[in-house]
């Protein structure tokens, strides 16, 4: 159940019956050629689908993460992670105040990662409630089902390249990117990130076929689904 799909009444009814609440937390951030709401499409799409079978409430996907090495690309806003970590601080603090006591935050971008260790950080403080924090793209399980794709799943490229990321009328080149010089991208700052990116894909296929994509969203979808299930101290 989308959260904009219902009045506050209907939430208070649901929380007469389940407590667990779905957070997706995204990025608006150059994609190469696909959506600058790439990881804000594919957190909330995933957390939907997962959650859909078993009627919990997700929230809207918060729109904006870390991500300052994508500075030079317009249309790419980062927070100040001591703003992000208040950020997730105080909506989870909120939440809990209302009845929810059991957060899943799925998260589709990189750059937020270090929030993992807030979101910890804020269940210890917590004990009545438990919150965890899933990197739905970086799973074992998610990244085993891309592998057998493709060896170069990555940023921007065939990895995120779905029908619900792609934009009319942008053609995608066709071929691989060639490898990352990773020492580079390590040490690079935001300006010299762009001359090392250039297009802002990081390597590999720009596009595969759907019906081969498609199991790799399966495993990410089946995973939440199942940590929404049973991921849970009894």
């Amino acid at each position: 159940m989308r959260a904009r799909e219902l009045n506050w009444m209907q939430v208070e009814e649901y929380l007469a019956r389940d407590d667990r609440i779905v957070l997706p937390l995204g990025s608006t951030e150059q994609h190469g050629y696909l959506s600058l709401e790439t990881d804000n499409i594919l957190a909330e799409r995933v957390s939907v689908e997962a959650a859909e079978p078993l009627g919990l409430l997700v929230l809207p996907v918060l729109p904006y993460g870390l991500t300052p090495a994508f500075a030079a690309y317009p249309g790419s806003p980062s927070l100040r992670f001591e703003t992000y970590a208040a950020l997730l601080r105080d909506l989870l603090d909120s939440l809990d105040g209302q009845g929810f006591r059991r957060f899943l935050l799925v998260n589709g971008h990189g750059g937020n990662v270090p929030a993992a260790a807030l979101v910890r950080e804020w269940a210890m403080a917590h004990p009545d409630a438990q919150a965890i924090f899933h990197s739905w793209w970086s799973s074992e399980r998610v990244q085993a089902a891309a592998r057998e794709v493709d060896p170069e799943p990555s940023h921007a490229n065939w990895f995120e390249n779905f029908p619900w990321t792609r934009l009319a009328g942008v053609e995608l080149p066709e071929g691989r990117k060639p490898a990352l010089e990773e020492a580079a991208y390590r040490v690079a700052d935001a300006r010299g990130l762009r001359e090392l990116l250039g297009d802002g894909v990081f390597a590999g296929a720009y596009a595969l076929p759907d019906e081969q994509v498609e199991a790799v969203w399966r495993a990410g979808v089946e995973e939440v689904r199942e940590l929404l299930e049973s991921a849970w101290r009894r």
